[in-house]
């Protein structure tokens, strides 16, 4: 029999300045025995040293900053004092682990400080003169985590100074700050969209910084997409530069799911969730029809989770198109194809994809390839109009005297435009709440989110720069193509 002793060792370089009592907390190995069981699988990633990914404060650059009791120890919802045993207070040995599982990966394993509460805060709350603002394209959740953040801040840590920055960046130095307070913000969990309004662009990063010192802000909190939190990562850097006692949180906003590192990002579940109407919708259409397809095109520019959900969830969808997968039209194998045996078998068929799919067979002028939005993305062809029109012409080209009918649907402006649902606006609650915690606590320069289901703080930088696209090569996938039986789209 074999005996796996198995260790998981946090590196002590990371924790320098700490005590050695706490080192040996950190670095404490957790030893598994594996005592009767024989095993050929490879268990060594196991023994790789984990790496904290620390979070800057604002101790690291502002001198003589002031520590005072945490203000919910005086909540009467909140029993600190009687669950300090328990843990009720996060401390910095509280983690949560990336990579869960023992997947063979040359990459090193890192590990975040866990979101929530800390003993101690670096603000007085009197003090505190807190910015919220939300940038680029709507997403469901946004009046959620704005009227969290203003509850957040007022009811567990008595902040009275929280304002609105309207029209995204560009509010910060175009326009007055709207004050806001729990009585104002009340409903707006029930509204889409986002009532501070936002716009693309406008980042101009000395006048957001000098309006941030003008108007003595000492908290800004930034909602939106990659972009908005490359931004973010600017604004952190010239506040940190000018040493400045701000501190900085991004709260990750992207419809499409495409944000790295996080579990999911708000407004997700919903936008699946509406999907389902567009794709019973487009079901029902083609399943009147003599040789019907249903066409829906769904939101994803770089990566297809809301079409790879939507198809999952529905189960009516013949044919899935992400961006991540290459597909062609003509041949052996092709869309057409395929779409002419299941017509044959079916009658019908209905076609998900996702807006980013298929962006390199569209033909385009030489104007349309140079062609930028004003957050600097490439303006994308419209793959659900192109695609219709080349069904059309493949039909009448290969039956021309064969009913067929294509009904397009696009419900990207329906699906962005709805409140939260239940579960994102749970989502957003603790999203925003632990926020608000990291900040009182001095923490700047971060990212909140969920990384296997516990909530954690990832610097900045780190979710600036990921990303999170569909892995074709994972179950996820399989299980999709097993539901379509859609052909892989690799040329032979």
């Amino acid at each position: 029999m074999k005996r796996h002793v198995l260790t998981a060792i946090f590196s002590k370089s990371l924790y320098k300045g700490d005590s050695e009592e706490e080192l040996r907390r950190y670095t404490a190995m957790a030893a598994f025995s594996n005592s009767e069981a024989e095993s050929e699988s490879d268990l060594s990633n196991l023994f790789k040293p984990i790496y904290l990914k620390e979070v800057p404060h604002l101790s690291h650059y502002v001198p003589n900053l002031q520590t005072r009791p945490n203000p919910l120890d005086h909540n009467p919802y909140f029993n600190t004092h009687h669950l300090h045993d328990h843990g009720f207070y996060l401390t910095h040995s509280d983690l949560v682990l990336r990579q869960i599982e023992n997947n063979p990966s040359p990459f090193p394993r890192f590990a975040y400080h866990r979101a929530g509460p800390r003993k101690h805060i670096h603000f007085d709350p009197s003090h505190v003169r807190a910015a919220i603002v939300t940038c680029g394209g709507l997403c469901p959740g946004l009046n959620t985590v704005i009227r969290e953040l203003v509850v957040g801040l007022w009811h567990l840590y008595g902040v009275r100074h929280i304002m609105g920055i309207t029209a995204g960046y560009r509010g910060f130095y175009s326009s007055e700050p709207l004050p806001l307070n729990p009585k104002l913000v009340h409903h707006w969990h029930n509204v889409g969209g986002t009532l501070l309004q936002t716009s693309r662009g406008g980042f101009h990063l000395n006048d957001i910084v000098d309006a941030i010192q003008n108007h003595a802000f000492n908290q800004v909190y930034i909602i939106g997409g990659d972009g908005t939190m490359r931004g973010a990562v600017k604004i952190f850097e010239e506040i940190q530069r000018r040493k400045l006692g701000v501190a900085v949180v991004g709260i990750p906003k992207t419809v499409d799911n495409d944000v790295g590192i996080i579990d999911k990002s708000f407004g997700f579940q919903t936008a699946v969730e509406m999907a389902q109407q567009a794709i019973s919708a487009a079901h029902v259409e083609a399943e009147s029809a003599v040789n019907g397809i249903g066409l829906v095109k769904l939101m994803g520019r770089s990566t297809g989770h809301i079409a790879l959900h939507a198809t999952l969830s529905s189960r009516d969808v013949d044919c899935c198109l992400i961006p991540e997968i290459d597909f062609y039209l003509e041949g052996k194998g092709g869309l057409f194809e395929f779409l002419d045996q299941r017509l044959k078998e079916n009658g019908h068929a209905v076609i998900v994809v996702a807006e980013g799919a298929g962006q390199d067979i569209i033909p385009r002028t030489d104007s349309q390839k140079e062609e930028r939005d004003e957050s600097g993305n490439l303006v994308f062809l419209d793959v659900g109009v192109w695609l219709k029109s080349e069904l059309n012409n493949w039909w009448a080209r290969e039956h021309p005297h064969e009913l067929f009918t294509v009904k397009y649907i696009d419900p990207t402006y329906m699906i962005r435009a709805v409140h939260a649902n239940a579960s994102d606006n749970l989502y957003c609650t603790l999203l925003a709440h632990s926020a608000i915690h990291g900040v009182m606590a001095g923490y700047t320069g971060f990212v909140t989110g969920p990384i296997n289901g516990n909530y954690a703080y990832i610097p900045l930088e780190d979710v600036a720069q990921a990303n999170n696209p569909v892995d074709t090569k994972d179950h996820k996938w399989s299980w999709v193509r097993s539901v379509t039986n859609q052909p892989d789209f690799v040329r032979t």
